[in-house]
């Protein structure tokens, strides 16, 4: 399945779906249900390009650069503690909203061990609030760069988003900008940067996950 959604390319999870609904579209088209057939080879192409996973290059970088995670709209930033973590740690937190209309595939801001990986139940609100990212059903990945310093991605759902994958387990290494998992339909995603680190982005900027820088050490 995967090798059928890189040459397509669109993310694995997307295959199945797209495909089940354009053949069923070609198949009433030929059976001369013509508004029927066009209606659902539409909906199906709509899928695949929801799905889409393009190959992307991590911008050039030194390992004290953060990249996006996510493609979409820097939706808040704000300095906080670290969800389900003790208060006195500070982080900068950087939301980045995605729309239905952007790549929904997440990718790793930093290089690293994966340290933990935890799944919350929750609601599904409008994700670029600010309680969604204690409210809503969200992911949160937690990341040791080469230095040993804690980053954190949280994946959160949305409105329409009703599924959040991860490909990622603890003990596992990632790369800066590796494929770690998405998000279906309008989401948002969390960075938590370290206190030492300087935020480059602002509210309202448009990001692209891998390429984006969001933050470097200062």
């Amino acid at each position: 399945m995967r090798r059928v959604a890189r040459a397509i390319p669109i993310a694995a999870e997307g295959v199945t779906a797209s495909a089940a609904v354009l053949a069923a579209g070609i198949i009433l088209f030929a059976l001369k249900w013509y508004w029927l057939g066009t209606l659902l080879c539409v909906v199906g192409a709509a899928l695949a390009a929801f799905f889409r996973d393009p190959e992307r290059l991590p911008a050039a970088l030194s390992e004290n650069a953060v990249l996006s995670g996510a493609d979409g709209t820097v939706s808040d930033i704000a300095e906080v503690s670290l969800p389900e973590a003790a208060p006195g740690e500070r982080y900068q937190r950087v939301s980045v909203f995605m729309s239905p209309l952007n790549v929904h595939v997440n990718r790793a801001p930093v290089g690293g061990e994966v340290l933990s990986v935890e799944h919350k139940p929750g609601l599904f609100r409008a994700a670029f609030r600010d309680f969604a990212s204690e409210h809503n059903e969200r992911n949160m990945i937690v990341l040791a760069d080469a230095h040993g310093r804690r980053h954190a991605i949280v994946q959160i759902a949305g409105y329409l988003a009703r599924r959040i994958v991860c490909r990622l387990n603890p003990h596992d290494t990632v790369r800066s900008g590796e494929r770690i998992g998405l998000i279906m339909f309008g989401s948002r995603v969390d960075h938590f940067l370290p206190a030492d680190y300087k935020v480059v982005v602002r509210i309202g900027d448009r990001v692209r996950a891998a390429e984006s820088i969001i933050g470097e050490l200062i």
